[in-house]
């Protein structure tokens, strides 16, 4: 692809201080600030010039299978800060992967409006298309992760596969920690969550409002995911932001469908996996070297 033509409209390494820079070494792991690199970008999604970011490996004189990220939050709550960037984003790239990750639009001074699982799902399928710009990405191999919202946003992305404009799409492996599965669910037996979603979706009757989070719930046509996609799935039996059954209940219907998932439930775990986080990463790590090889 060349110069005109990329998608990418703006790119820049973020770098840290010393101090720092040895806070990631010790948070995520010794060598990552030496072995990686991880940028700021803005990139085209649907015309809309939208945030995320991009992390590698120094050593780009091979190919890397590809990793999409997706954060949670609404809106500005929950946008990635460079430093949190550096480590989530370095480690996965110490790991030998090229990922992307998409603010969404409308967030950290990108253009639209977030739309909490409608059409800025766009985004996330449009970080696709920027893995042709690098010769170290290997845009045969895909994975995907998501984190609370981010959860739902993958869940939703993996019933649509077979993106039309970029079918390679296929992702070979998905993980998801503390994942919105049913936001009907949560918006009844959580203030908070009712809360947050009104922010995004707007203030509707109540049948409105079921209707779009009944639209975002993939515990109502679970059918649609990939079989061809295994899951791994985090839920810490603690976390009182997305409750520990939206995994529970989604865990009998993909049974019920044949699609394949690994359900790890964590003892004491909260919504941000305090307690577990080591023990997490080691299990991702391997499941991502499991599938993308």
């Amino acid at each position: 692809m060349s110069k005109t033509e990329s998608l990418i409209l703006e790119r820049y390494k973020i770098d840290l201080t010393d101090s720092q820079s040895s806070m990631i070494n010790s948070g995520w792991g010794e060598g990552i600030i030496k072995k990686t690199i991880v940028e700021k970008i803005t990139y085209l999604s649907d015309g809309l010039k939208v945030k995320g970011f991009l992390a590698y490996p120094k050593d780009t004189s091979k190919k890397y299978p590809c990793i999409i990220w997706n954060r949670g939050g609404i809106g500005d709550r929950g946008v990635i800060d460079s430093f949190t960037a550096r480590g989530l984003f370095g480690q996965l790239a110490s790991w030998g992967y090229v990922v992307f990750a998409s603010q969404y639009r409308g967030n950290d001074g990108g253009e639209g409006k977030d739309e909490f699982g409608g059409d800025d799902l766009n985004d996330v399928l449009n970080l696709t298309p920027l893995a042709k710009e690098f010769e170290f990405a290997d845009d045969d191999r895909w994975a995907i992760e998501g984190w609370s919202r981010g959860g739902m946003m993958t869940y939703l992305v993996l019933t649509k596969n077979n993106y039309p404009t970029y079918p390679k799409a296929n992702f070979k492996c998905a993980i998801v920690t503390g994942g919105i599965a049913n936001l009907r669910c949560n918006s009844d037996e959580s203030p908070f969550m009712r809360r947050l979603y009104e922010v995004t979706m707007g203030t509707y009757s109540d049948d409105e409002f079921n209707q779009k989070c009944e639209s975002r719930s993939i515990v109502n046509f679970p059918e649609k995911l990939s079989k061809n996609t295994p899951m791994l799935i985090f839920h810490g039996t603690a976390d009182t932001r997305v409750l520990p059954h939206d995994s529970l209940d989604l865990s009998y219907h993909l049974i019920k469908h044949n699609i394949p998932f690994r359900l790890i439930m964590l003892e004491g775990g909260d919504h941000f996996m305090r307690k577990h986080r080591k023990e997490a990463d080691e299990m991702r790590r391997k499941w991502y070297e499991k599938y993308l090889g």
